[in-house]
């Protein structure tokens, strides 16, 4: 009955627009003083705890680096890198936008911070560009989902830290199925665009496309930094946030000279409120899911699941579907810290490797950027062309189709999703 009484109060709560930190700090806080009859003092414990992980730095850092990035220059560069590089293929100019999704991706390690940067300039640029309006807006809406599935991942940064799976290995899994997104929404713009026969761009020279690289190298060789350091063994991924965030600022402020040292506090300013928003929802989840922890429930839900079903494909294919419902009413990092608790005790029951499932939680919970009613990346691009929910979700349509089934191999060919880690760490 308890059980009922928190649910409802939860769904209460989020109905109610109630913040989602909020909503789940105050039903945690209910279930332990109230129905478990708890000392209240265990409350402050838990934030204090759930605070205390060094692992949040690489958070706080990246949305600095990302930050930086889209004040500064380095986003324009790597457009023109793109664009460069396949601008003059049919439906290039899209393709430019879904590599530089990857690119930007690679180093900020947000959908939404993708969204905003590479989506708020290429939009416009599409439709400039004879494409369709609603092939663009789709487009260049579900392609900033790479900012979740490569690495860095603020997703995947929150899942190692609950599942205690090694932080490296884990942005691995990311490589292979960021490729496979790339390429697929790529086949899918050159088709359209060869359909209906939209011009493309002149093909650059060699000394022009020269010239470009050149003028870009310092932002390419950012996402070689931090992963050549990472995986050289150079530094943790920790301090690769850290040592990106003042790569990005030398490179602003002393080579592009596009950031002025009076931008910095604005910049700082912003990544800490977008940090504490981040934060304060860790702490919420953490009371949440320390009420769970006493409850029992991830072990009882494990044990009611595992009585029923007796396939982990058929298991697997039934959290998809719980997903990717959860993704379109919750954020990435609210359901990131609420469910990796409950579903972790029923990975080994079905022998489902973490890794594997750390990875289609977050392609899931991506989605959930595009799906209706709250996909933040709907309003994000609506509001780039003054349209609607309604438009911008049947825009989308194909291009979700196309990670559905990309979602649907991952799934079921778990080598390829641990193939990477598998070679590097054995």
């Amino acid at each position: 009955m308890s059980y009922l009484l928190i649910l409802a109060l939860l769904l209460g709560c989020l109905a109610a627009t109630v913040p989602v930190f909020m909503a789940l700090f105050f039903t945690g806080t209910f279930g332990l003083v109230f129905l478990l009859d708890i000392d209240p003092r265990i409350v402050i414990e838990v934030l204090y705890r759930s605070m205390d992980k060094f692992a949040l730095v690489v958070v706080l850092f990246f949305v600095l680096c990302g930050n930086i990035m889209t004040t500064g220059t380095i986003v324009k560069k790597l457009i023109n890198t793109a664009n460069v590089l396949v601008g003059f293929l049919p439906g290039g100019l899209a393709m430019a936008g879904i590599l530089a999704c990857g690119f930007f991706g690679a180093i900020s390690g947000s959908t939404v911070a993708t969204v905003v940067a590479i989506g708020g300039f290429m939009i416009p640029a599409l439709i400039k560009n004879n494409y369709d309006e609603k092939f663009s807006v789709g487009v260049m809406t579900t392609a900033p989902i790479l900012g979740v599935i490569i690495p860095p991942s603020i997703a995947m940064i929150l899942y190692a830290m609950v599942s205690n799976d090694p932080l490296e290995a884990l942005f691995l899994t990311g490589f292979i199925p960021g490729l496979l997104i790339m390429v697929a929404l790529s086949v899918y713009a050159y088709i359209v665009s060869k359909k209906q026969g939209l011009p493309t761009l002149e093909r650059p020279t060699f000394r022009e496309a020269l010239k470009v690289i050149r003028e870009s190298i310092w932002a390419l060789l950012l996402p070689v930094l931090i992963f050549g350091g990472i995986y050289s063994g150079l530094f943790t991924a920790n301090e690769a946030a850290v040592v990106a965030c003042f790569y990005a600022f030398f490179v602003e402020i002393a080579i592009h000279r596009d950031l002025k040292l009076r931008d910095v506090k604005r910049i700082v300013v912003s990544s800490a409120v977008t940090s504490a928003t981040l934060l304060i929802i860790v702490a919420g989840a953490s009371v949440f899911g320390e009420y769970l922890t006493f409850e029992q429930i991830p072990n009882k839900i494990a044990n009611a699941v595992v009585s029923s079903i007796d396939s982990p494909w058929v298991f697997l294919l039934a959290v998809n579907i719980l997903l990717l419902v959860i993704g379109m009413f919750m954020d990435i990092i609210s359901a990131t810290l609420i469910l990796t608790p409950i579903f972790l005790p029923l990975l080994s029951q079905f022998g489902i490797d973490t890794m594997h499932f750390g990875l289609l939680m977050t392609l899931n919970l991506g989605i959930g950027y595009c799906t209706p009613p709250l996909g933040v990346s709907l309003y994000i691009s609506g509001a780039t062309i003054n349209r609607d929910l309604v438009y911008v979700s049947k825009a989308v349509m194909p291009f979700l189709l196309i990670q559905l089934a990309i979602l649907l191999l991952l799934t079921f060919w778990p080598d390829l999703v641990l193939f990477l880690p598998r070679l590097v760490y054995g």
